[in-house]
């Protein structure tokens, strides 16, 4: 039985954190910046934690290994 490879867009997109939770960046600060507000860009730096039901599903099929 060969082994299960992980995703190599997943590796690039998400990180598991010690505890098991799935941490994903923000989307929508590639371009574009003058249409949103202040408030928008302020909000969307940094990372932010999936849901407890879609983190698990990263896991089991693309993130195998961690």
């Amino acid at each position: 039985m060969p082994k299960m490879k992980t995703k190599s867009g997943a590796k690039k997109r998400f990180k598991v954190t010690g505890t098991g939770k799935v941490v994903y960046a923000q989307s929508g600060k590639r371009h574009g910046m003058i249409k949103r507000t202040k408030k928008q860009i302020r909000n969307l730096r940094g990372t932010n934690v999936l849901f407890k039901t879609d983190g698990d599903n990263v896991k089991k099929y693309w993130l195998p290994n961690s």
